[in-house]
């Protein structure tokens, strides 16, 4: 089925429901959620999700995974999608939380395929087979680290959320903590306590976050890493590869 809404087919009698939607540029799903968990494929462009446990950016040809009841927004950036709609009895068992998911070359061809079926589909012929096969790609895939939590303490979240919008890798748990007027120290327990991640890990999360949507937009490698702080495009490149498992020219290319 294509460019229709998951509400429209929700009660269909079948375990997965699959959907292709086309969106234009800075399109905007606004805060909603799903009785079914959704697979939700970009074949092109970049998604940013949102939920109130924080942001996840979804570089082209990967997928995010969004549990049933969850309530999250979706920016669209030139994205054309597929996604599947699970009834919560036939979500594959290690799929228990939000995240961005690594997708197959088989999982693609499947997803693909999974929106031209018709949408009472045969459960017992190809269809059905198309269908499990994909389930199990999905409960297989990687996860990627393409997450970053937002804090709920209200000076450090304005903290954050500055960053995201002028990001620099060289920014250091000492400088935050004088500019919050506490200890390094305790901004270090406070922020692992609210990210559930060091105040490192985090700000390596956001800058590759922020690098996947303007490699997408077609920015140069080069101009990306020195906007972030790095002294050489190699070294972005080696963070890159070793947060994402593969180069920025990956996604430079797409």
């Amino acid at each position: 089925m294509r460019n229709i809404s998951i509400d429209n087919l929700d009660d269909t009698p079948r375990p997965v429901v699959a959907i292709g939607n086309d969106y234009a540029e800075g399109h905007l799903l606004r805060r909603h959620y799903h009785r079914r968990a959704q697979l939700l494929y970009g074949s092109t462009g970049v998604m940013k999700v949102s939920t109130e446990q924080g942001d996840w950016v979804v570089p082209p040809q990967q997928a995010v995974w969004v549990p049933a009841q969850l309530e999250h927004e979706v920016l669209m950036l030139g994205v054309s999608t597929r996604s599947l709609y699970i009834e919560p009895s036939a979500v594959p068992v290690s799929r228990g939380v939000c995240e961005v998911i690594s997708v197959s070359p088989l999982l693609r061809q499947l997803l693909i395929e999974a929106v031209e079926m018709p949408l009472v589909y045969d459960p017992q012929g190809r269809d059905g087979a198309l269908i499990s096969l994909a389930l199990w790609e999905i409960e297989l895939a990687r996860g990627l680290p393409l997450h970053i939590r937002l804090p709920d303490d209200p000076r450090l979240l304005d903290r954050c959320q500055r960053f995201l919008q002028h990001p620099d890798i060289h920014q250091s748990p000492h400088d935050w903590a004088r500019e919050l007027f506490v200890s390094e120290r305790s901004f270090s327990r406070l922020f692992r306590e609210q990210t559930q991640m060091s105040f490192g890990q985090w700000r390596q999360r956001a800058c590759v976050m922020l690098a996947l949507s303007r490699l997408s937009a077609g920015d140069p490698i080069t101009r990306i890493a020195l906007d972030l702080g790095y002294e050489s495009p190699a070294a972005f490149s080696t963070m890159f590869r070793r947060l994402v498992g593969c180069a920025p020219s990956h996604y430079a290319t797409v």
